[in-house]
């Protein structure tokens, strides 16, 4: 009893959770629109804000950050070079070599605006964001990023290559030739990137490699009616042991954060989407992320490299500016799987992912894989939840007693309370055995959401008729009134148990779960629907045999049964 109706204060509290995120989308503090593309730029920080690395600083734990210089516009300001490879469509400006514009031509923004696709960079909208990879040296012999870089033309376009080089140089005056070269390869989001030094001076050449992230960071507020809202919107570190998403308002108040790794990387991440910058693995390198005003600026530095007269030396990190693919993302490195934000249910969506991944393969249809996943996981529980089934069965043939009881302690609520504990306990009937598959479906349930949420290989991926985005809501409502209607049958099976307060509680139960998943991914419907369908096969199985077993032991017979199931006549 005190069960049931823990039960249902945590739908009620769930219930008023969502009603105050409506409340906040409606009437809270709005998200600050994005700014105008012919407004004034706000100022990004220099790369002279980047941590200064010296050899001595290779041992600390962090190290002092310079002062900063004057900022920089948000536009570069140069000529760019367009490079269009058959999944990415790049800007790189030529002022410095940063990638001041990158759009995913097989990710439109929406199914029904397939013209209009995600960009992850751009140097002038309310969404700012650029990549900047550069080299610094004392003696200013290193093209900062106000440099005009030498291009020979501004147009690579990939045909029947496997990949594009697209190379920019610059040369000192007294002979340091540097060549800056991004690589692209057929069908891969991530860049690479290789900044060679030659030294045909007369003296040596000592400098680092630098990597930096600039976006536009404003306060995200969430809703109920807007899923992507629930995903993490900012910058992520991880520092060769775990990663960490970093809040905002801490880099206010705490200033900025750093921290040193061998084998690290910072990103940005938004929903289904992420810009990274991974460094050298296996190499000493400074992290640190800042925040001024409403732009967030991400920065890597390598270890001081010395280039003596007539030697050369080669930088190289790698870039990633694309989808959350788990594939491409371990590729690179097995740590960046991580930027796919499970969140603390990652130890049981990971596994859930790749099993749906397998299915996928298999079938062809991301729908038709959550309902034979469904499956599979009913069936990896059927045996704990036939446990629960039987109590449940058991209880409903009590239903005559119980309400003759309910009749005979009406006016005594205690005396009511011991003669059904004593009945249920003569009976070996549990009467809280129904909460049991709830409690295990649970954190099933919200791996799956998270999963179907988080998962860029089920974003706007179709089922079947109306359904043409599993990672959005059924835009008819059609799937969660099946869902209720499947639940509400689903109370038809067990016993109603407990007052008449609660039993009329447990009753809109179909009504409540209907509202609320109205709103979630079709795809997260599409499994409870399947997982209901299968728990009133499950029951009215476990019913009939119950119902038989009941018949046979009043008729004074023993059923014959085996494993626990009687065997048909």
């Amino acid at each position: 009893m005190d069960n049931q109706r823990l039960l249902i204060w945590a739908l009620f509290g769930l219930m008023a959770w969502f009603t105050y995120q409506a409340w906040r989308q409606d009437y809270g503090p709005q998200r600050q629109p994005p700014v105008p593309a012919d407004a004034t730029p706000q100022p990004i920080p220099d790369t002279d804000a980047l941590p200064q690395l010296t050899d001595d600083a290779l041992d600390a734990a962090s190290a002092p950050a310079m002062d900063d210089t004057p900022a920089v516009a948000a536009d570069v300001g140069g000529p760019t070079i367009r490079v269009t490879t058959d999944v990415l469509e790049v800007e790189i400006n030529t002022r410095g070599g940063a990638i001041s514009r990158a759009t995913l031509l097989a990710y439109p923004v929406a199914k029904d605006r397939p013209d209009v696709l995600v960009e992850l960079l751009s140097p002038t909208d309310g969404q700012l964001g650029l990549i900047r990879t550069g080299l610094r040296e004392g003696a200013g012999r290193a093209p900062n990023q106000s440099a005009d870089l030498e291009v020979a033309t501004d147009t690579y376009t990939l045909s029947s290559d496997t990949e594009i080089v697209v190379p920019l140089r610059w040369t000192s005056s007294d002979g340091i030739e540097i060549e800056k070269r991004l690589r692209f390869r057929r069908g891969s989001y991530a860049i690479g990137v290789e900044q060679q030094v030659t030294n045909k001076s007369a003296t040596e050449w000592r400098g680092d490699a630098y990597a930096q992230i600039v976006r536009r960071w404003l306060p995200q507020e969430r809703s109920m009616f807007d899923v992507d809202s629930y995903s993490f919107d900012g910058p992520i570190i991880y520092d060769g042991d775990s990663s960490e998403k970093l809040d905002r308002d801490d880099l206010i108040s705490d200033g900025p954060y750093e921290f040193r790794a061998d084998n690290g990387w910072l990103a940005v991440i938004q929903h289904h989407f992420l810009s990274a910058v991974i460094p050298e693995r296996n190499e000493p390198h400074i992290f640190k992320v800042q925040l001024d005003r409403d732009i967030a600026t991400e920065s890597v530095v390598g270890a001081p490299q010395s280039v003596t007269p007539g030697a050369s030396h080669t930088f190289t990190n790698t870039l990633f500016i694309g989808p959350k693919l788990q594939a491409q993302l371990e590729q690179i490195d097995k740590s960046l799987k991580l930027t796919v934000d499970y969140g603390w249910l990652t130890i049981i969506s990971q596994p859930l992912f790749w099993l749906l991944s397998r299915v996928h393969n298999f079938v062809g249809n991301w729908g038709v894989a959550i309902i034979l996943v469904t499956i599979l996981i009913k069936l990896a529980f059927y045996k704990l939840t036939e446990a629960s089934g039987r109590s449940m069965a058991k209880m409903r043939n009590l239903q005559p007693r119980l309400k003759a009881l309910q009749e005979r302690y009406k006016d005594a609520r205690q005396q009511l309370s011991q003669a059904m504990m004593e009945l249920y306990k003569r009976e070996q009937v549990n009467p809280a055995a129904g909460c049991l598959p709830i409690l295990i479906q649970m954190p099933f349930f919200l791996a799956f959401y998270w999963v179907l949420l988080e998962s860029v290989e089920m974003r706007q991926a179709p089922f079947a008729l109306w359904i043409t985005d599993l990672s959005s809501r059924d835009p008819y409502f059609i799937l969660p009134l099946i869902m209720g209607a499947a639940m509400f049958f689903q109370q038809k099976l067990n016993p109603q148990v407990g007052d008449p307060v609660q039993v009329k509680v447990m009753q809109i139960m179909p009504v409540m779960f209907t509202v609320f998943f109205a709103f979630f991914p079709s795809g997260l419907v599409l499994y409870w629907v399947t997982n209901t369908v299968l728990s009133i096969a499950q029951q009215w199985k476990i019913n009939t045999v119950v119902e038989k077993e009941a018949k046979a032991q009043k008729a004074g017979k023993k059923p014959k049964s085996k494993n626990n199931k009687t065997e048909k006549d």
